[in-house]
Parts: C-alpha cells; sequence; structure tokens
C-alpha cells in the first residue's frame, strides 16, 4: 500500500543495465537518432495523431450528424461521450498489459477495434449502431498515449523524455487541428459517412505500420504477477499524495477534452454568431492553441525547476488560468473571442503536467500504472461531461435549431464550479500535506 506521504522517486537505473537504457540492446550498437524518430517516434506519434482526430471531429460534424440522423442534443452528447466511457474502462487493464507485452502490439491490435468502429459509423442506419461504433473507437484508440510514453521510456534515454513526450502530444494537437477546417473542407468532397470510411482505412494501414516497422525491445521482465500488478493498483487510488492532485487535474483535463470535442462549436454557432466556416476556423485556432501549449508548458515547468519552482505550481498557476477563461465562456461574455478561445486551448494543456508530476512521486516500477490511474479518471470525467453538458443545454432550445444563452451558462458555469470546488481542495491538502 502506497505512503501517505510522498514517495521519493526511484532512482534512474545506471546506464546499460535497465530496459529505460536506449543502448541497452543485446545485439549490437545503440540505435540511431533517425531509427528512433522513424521506427519508433513516428508511428506512435501518428496513433496518437489519430486518436485526438477521432476524439474532436465531432465537433465540426456534429451538423450533419444531426440533420441526417435527427439527434437532440443528449443524444449527439451521448453518442460522442461514450468514445470516453470505454476508453477509460480500459486503462486499467492497459496499464498491465503494457508492462507485460511489446506496447506496440498491444496497440496495433487495439487498432484494429477502433478500424471496425470507424467502419460500423460509417454506415450506421441509427442511433444504436453509431453509439457502438463510437465505443469501439474509443477502446481502439484507448493505448495510443499510454503506448507511446512506455515505449519512450525503453527507447529514450531520461532526460530526453520531456521533449519526447510533449512532441507527441503535439502530434494529438495536430489531430485537433485536422478534425477542424480540414475536416469541414472534406465534407465539400464527401460526406460525414466517407470521412468515416477513410478513418476506418488509415487505422487499418497504421495497425500494420505498428506491426512491421516499430522494433521489439529486449524484454524487461513481466513486472511482478498480475496480482502483484493489481496491488500497485490499489495502492494509488489509496494514496493521499494521488488524490491531492488529481481531482483538480481530471476536472481540467475532462473540461477541456468535453468542451474543445464537441460543445465548442455549437457555442460559437448559438453566441458567437458564427457560420459553420467560421466556427470550424475558432475551431482550427483552438487546436493550434492547444499545440502551442503541449510544447511550450512541458518545456516551462523544466527550465523553472532550475530556479527551484516545482511543477506542480506550473500546473496549478496554468490551471487558474484555465479557470478564469472559462469564466468569461460560461458567462456569454466570450462570444466568438478568438484570444480567449485560443487561451482556453493553451492553457487546458496544463493539467497533462500532472501525469510527469504523479509518476515521479511514486516508485519507479508504478509508473505506468500511475499514468493509467489517472488516465481512467481523466475520461470518466470527460464522458460524463460531454453527455451532461448536452443534457442541460439541451433544456433551453431554441426554435431555429440551436440552444440558448441560458443553457450554456447554466452547463458551463456548473463545470466551473466543480473546478473551483477541486481547485480549492488542492490547496486545502496542500496546507496540511496531505
Amino acid at each position: 500500500m502506497t505512503s501517505s506521504k510522498s514517495p521519493s522517486p526511484s532512482p534512474s537505473p545506471s546506464a546499460g543495465t535497465s530496459a529505460v537504457d536506449p543502448v541497452a540492446t543485446p545485439s549490437g550498437p545503440p540505435p540511431s537518432a533517425r531509427m528512433l524518430a522513424l521506427r519508433v517516434f513516428l508511428p506512435f506519434a501518428a496513433g496518437y495523431f489519430l486518436s485526438y482526430l477521432y476524439r474532436t471531429i465531432n465537433a465540426v460534424l456534429a451538423p450533419e450528424l444531426v440533420a441526417d440522423l435527427h439527434l437532440d442534443a443528449a443524444a449527439l452528447g451521448l453518442l460522442t461521450s461514450v468514445y470516453f466511457l470505454t476508453f477509460a474502462a480500459f486503462q486499467l487493464p492497459l496499464g498491465v498489459l503494457l508492462d507485460r507485452f511489446p506496447p506496440q502490439r498491444v496497440e496495433a491490435l487495439l487498432l484494429l477495434l477502433a478500424a471496425a468502429g470507424a467502419a460500423l459509423f460509417a454506415v450506421s442506419a441509427g442511433q444504436g449502431e453509431l453509439v457502438l461504433g463510437r465505443a469501439l473507437i474509443g477502446l481502439g484508440v484507448s493505448a495510443c498515449l499510454m503506448a507511446s510514453l512506455k515505449t519512450f521510456v525503453m527507447w529514450f534515454p531520461p532526460q530526453r523524455l520531456p521533449a519526447v513526450n510533449g512532441w507527441v502530444m503535439a502530434f494529438g494537437g495536430l489531430g485537433a487541428l485536422m478534425a477542424t477546417a480540414p475536416v469541414e473542407l472534406a465534407l465539400g468532397l464527401t460526406s460525414w459517412r466517407g470521412v468515416f470510411g477513410g478513418l476506418a482505412v488509415l487505422t487499418l494501414v497504421l495497425a500494420g505500420v505498428l506491426l512491421l516497422v516499430v522494433p521489439d525491445h529486449p524484454p524487461a521482465g513481466h513486472g511482478g504477477t498480475w496480482r502483484e500488478q493489481m496491488r500497485g493498483i490499489v495502492g494509488i487510488y489509496t494514496s493521499r499524495v494521488f488524490w491531492r492532485l488529481a481531482p483538480i487535474s481530471l476536472l481540467v483535463m475532462s473540461a477541456h477534452m468535453a468542451i474543445q470535442g464537441l460543445w465548442a462549436g455549437p457555442y460559437l454557432r448559438d453566441i458567437g454568431g458564427l457560420d459553420r466556416l467560421a466556427v470550424a476556423d475558432h475551431l482550427f485556432w483552438i487546436a493550434a492553441g492547444m499545440v502551442a501549449g503541449f510544447l511550450s508548458i512541458g518545456t516551462l515547468a523544466y527550465r523553472l525547476s532550475h530556479l527551484g519552482i516545482p511543477a506542480v505550481a506550473v500546473a496549478v498557476g496554468g490551471m487558474a488560468v484555465f479557470l478564469v477563461l472559462q469564466l468569461a465562456i460560461a458567462t456569454g461574455a466570450a462570444g466568438d473571442n478568438l484570444a480567449i478561445w485560443m487561451g482556453f486551448g493553451f492553457f487546458g494543456t496544463a493539467g497533462n503536467l500532472t501525469y510527469a508530476i504523479l509518476s515521479q512521486s511514486f516508485p519507479r516500477h508504478l509508473a505506468g500504472r500511475v499514468n493509467t490511474a489517472l488516465n481512467l479518471l481523466v475520461f470518466v470525467g470527460a464522458f460524463a461531461l460531454q453527455w451532461g453538458l448536452g443534457a442541460v443545454i439541451g433544456l433551453w432550445p431554441q426554435a431555429e435549431g440551436g440552444y440558448g444563452l441560458m443553457g450554456y451558462q447554466t452547463a458551463y458555469g456548473t463545470v466551473l464550479a466543480l473546478q473551483v470546488l477541486a481547485l480549492g481542495w488542492f490547496c486545502y491538502a496542500s496546507r496540511e500535506g496531505r
């Protein structure tokens, strides 16, 4: 059971003796930078790109889905958010699988499910089939980031991991960019069904690339029995260290995903007064802000650490700014203000620092399970918020097919209030030394 106090991070293994050392290969010289980029980084980066594209694409496709299938706000919220539910449900077993089997094989097999889900979504005739297809997509891409982080630990030296992790997350942001104006342009050439059919093919191709291109890394053992690994998960979830930071982090990341991934688009249409193309353009720049956040906030935390400023201060400071920006959105004052929305995309990434912070607060052998333990909560939260936002917003429909300001104020204001309470808990628990 994990202690209530923050365990010291386990010391890094010495060079040449551990699976986290890229030179610890039994068959010759260390891998070249070109090999690491082309055969290790890029395939996993492509997977996270697709994961984020799937996650956020419904923000642009929402009008097409509503028109073709006669969905109300609650049904649209459920249809989109079920991705998060199945994604979250697989996180704990995923952490164990990634500790026992080559991550590229785990991800490739899961991507086959994502491809099947995209194909089903493309040919669905009713809400039930759409929900099942979306659920399969969420399950299928559930390993894309976690498998990347696990693989990079095995192949890259520790001092390069913050930069490498930031770059792969930036590829996710590029996926969100692709899900905006480029998808809107694609709708001029095909329907939303054609878009998902194309994604199914791309997902199959990527699964093959992961299996055929990514090299196997020498095994580092299985990390204990299944029972021992599950005890590690229990220890994480009963740790005061974990629960001091997890509530604010999971709510911030969940709100960021739920709003950007779906409800930012309708808000910009109904409150900002934008047409479809202008909405897609705004979503593009929100995603651009997110890419910038992924690339810069982690680097800022690294540089400030040399001045004695801990990463947790950077994370909480960024999340506090994110709350202020949400206040402008929740009151309706943001409207179509691009600077506020780009700030929303940028500072919403501050919560992602929590993965590195928590993994360094537990013994090294628990790092993978710490990440998936937090990821489970984040995606359950994203599911609940994305669905719940739709249910509340839909209580104030407008005759022309949009939604009223009161619905957005109530829904967004409730989500903001939860985050404020979680931030208060963090401050209290930190002061009490919990």
